[in-house]
């Protein structure tokens, strides 16, 4: 897939993700939106996984800790191939499972994600397997920054140190907004670098909408033998939106029918400035 193509995708994923949940009524809209171009790279320059085998033992791994973000990652699948795009007009519907958070019900997940700081101590768990059993994929995780706070993320950070799991990569969606605040207000975790380094991370800072960078990060790996690896990907909450973009209320806010369609004006105009 080309530069190009890749801008072209993030603009189609970011109009699926208000797509589905307007007509859901319900969804995680600022945070799909900060993330989705870290979906969109690893999906699509960097996991190897194959939507036709799936639980293949050599693939890499992915696990999304910040789970209420699933209408990213549902969008990322489905343009994969890994179940039909039309699945998700059932979003959030009576027995559907296609729910407000990652299941394995659905093809494509690996585990079942939402309680925040989960995600980050099971891939350490799975990066260890994979050293015990002298397996070369990688493990991935994807974290929310108002979820750092949780104390089980501290504790894999080192635990993943002490085991020296250079085959893990956590990555965090830094938008520095969670649902009742900014994290300094919150939450204060800063100066993470130095705090991540203190426990023994390789840290990289990058645009988290570069998508270059986010390439680059993903893809060259591990940074120092030994140690696991941390990406910081400074993001915008409802990134692609000029309306929601940093706006506290598009946490979980859903678009008004005249809100959707200025949205989805901005988002055509944007994917028309790609040549």
């Amino acid at each position: 897939m080309s530069d190009k193509d890749l801008e072209k995708k993030s603009v189609l994923l970011r109009k699926n993700i208000l797509k589905y949940i307007y007509k859901a009524k319900a969804g995680h809209t600022g945070g799909s939106l900060s993330c989705v171009d870290i979906l969109n790279v690893l999906y699509n320059k960097v996991l190897n996984v194959d939507t036709k085998d799936f639980r293949n033992p050599d693939r890499d791994r992915y696990i999304q800790s910040k789970g209420h973000c699933v209408e990213a990652l549902f969008v990322t699948l489905a343009d994969r191939g890994f179940f039909p795009e039309s699945d998700l007009e059932t979003l959030c519907q009576y027995q559907s499972h296609y729910i407000g958070h990652p299941t394995k019900k659905v093809n494509g997940v690996e585990q079942n994600t939402g309680a925040l700081g989960h995600g980050l101590p099971i891939c350490v768990g799975e990066a260890i397997a994979a050293k015990l059993d002298k397996k070369q994929h990688r493990v991935f995780t994807l974290l929310g920054d108002g979820e750092l706070p949780e104390g089980s993320n501290w504790e894999a950070f080192l635990s993943a140190s002490h085991y020296k799991l250079d085959n893990l990569y956590a990555i965090l969606d830094n938008n520095k907004q969670q649902i009742t605040g900014s994290n300094q207000e919150v939450m204060n975790t800063d100066s993470l670098q130095e705090k991540l380094e203190a426990f023994g991370w390789s840290v990289k800072e990058v645009d988290g909408h570069n998508l270059k960078e986010l390439t680059e990060a993903l893809n060259n790996g591990p940074y120092n033998i030994g140690k696991p690896n941390f990406i910081i990907a400074h993001t915008v909450k409802g990134k692609g939106v000029s309306y929601m973009e940093s706006v506290l209320k598009w946490h979980h806010g859903v678009p008004s029918p005249e809100q959707y369609e200025l949205a989805i004006s901005e988002l055509d105009a944007a994917e028309a400035l790609i040549s």
